[in-house]
């Protein structure tokens, strides 16, 4: 089993004719994943590595025949709202953002659509998301080639708010022998569509899922929302979590960002500290370097046989 992808599942690319979602598209049909076409207005009738191309979404609902699950958006940040807004209204559930410094007003409104019409966004600013050996929806893990070595299955699912580190951790996984079962970069920004708390009813119900990773970082709310669901609902899933910038804690940081958009310290409940001492007040495991994830999830799988 895995979350929200399976073997059968079908999606296109919006903007797939600009030159980062040609190669994401390549990627994805090596790997495997069932590419069923792309959108860009004005290129009908053009291929992308065999992927027809429409000028709408609903063309390309049409030339399939039947609903097509998810959508990766790649488009400019100035036309993604209605991107996403047109995808959303031609039934398609899974929508992967790609695009970064999308306007959050843009972004509120995209989410507000998707969770009245019963869809499921990820992202923005992300890199997608990967069921090992079955399918892989946006750039995750880069070339198929690469992306089968970092992610075998297994037993533990990964969120991250960094999409290259989502491929560190779940590698670590891997060599380690404990594999992935569905790895999700989650997206960077202040607002995103699917947080750590919204992913979790998922991942509980997937019986291939012993156990969670987080990479996660300053700035915003989701930890605290985590931590008030794992207690909320008594998870089986124990969890094991790595906080970058622990820097940023000091004084003179704070309205400030790094990496991410989603970065930006506004308050006590926004630092490293903080948010280390909610997660592990919850029961979950803060680990103070990536390379001791790995075992601290084995002692934990442990724990619980």
């Amino acid at each position: 089993m895995s979350i929200l992808l399976s073997k059968d599942t079908t999606f296109i690319v919006q903007g797939i004719t600009g030159r980062e979602a040609v190669n994401l598209t390549k990627e994805c049909l090596d790997y495997g994943s069932k590419v069923v076409g792309g959108v860009t207005p004005g290129r009908k009738g053009r291929e992308v590595h065999g992927v027809p191309v429409f000028d709408t979404v609903a063309q390309a609902v049409e030339h399939h025949g039947g609903p097509i699950n998810g959508s990766v958006v790649t488009v400019p940040p100035a036309f993604t709202k209605d991107a996403v807004l047109e995808a959303i209204e031609n039934g398609i559930k899974l929508i992967v953002i790609v695009t970064e410094r999308i306007p959050r007003g843009d972004v509120a409104q995209m989410v507000e659509l998707a969770e009245m019409r019963g869809a499921r966004i990820i992202g923005p600013n992300c890199l997608g998301l990967i069921v090992p050996e079955v399918c892989k929806m946006g750039g995750i893990g880069g070339p198929a080639k690469d992306a089968a070595k970092a992610y075998q299955p297994g037993r533990v699912g990964v969120m991250s708010r960094s999409g290259g580190m989502t491929t560190e951790i779940s590698s670590s996984l891997t060599q380690a022998g404990l594999g992935v079962s569905t790895a999700v970069s989650i997206g960077g920004d202040a607002i995103i569509g699917s947080t750590y708390a919204e992913l979790m009813p998922y991942f509980e119900a997937d019986e291939q899922t012993e156990a969670i990773v987080i990479y996660t970082e300053p700035g915003g709310r989701m930890e605290a929302q985590l931590a008030e669901w794992v207690k909320d609902n008594n998870s089986r899933l124990p969890i094991v979590a790595f906080m970058a910038g622990k820097f940023m804690d000091d004084e003179e940081m704070k309205g400030m960002s790094f990496g991410h958009a989603g970065t930006i310290v506004e308050g006590k409940e926004d630092t490293a500290t903080e948010k280390i001492a909610r997660l592990e007040a919850a029961g979950i495991r803060v680990v103070e370097r990536i390379d001791e994830i790995p075992d601290v999830v084995k002692e934990k799988l442990g724990a619980a046989a």
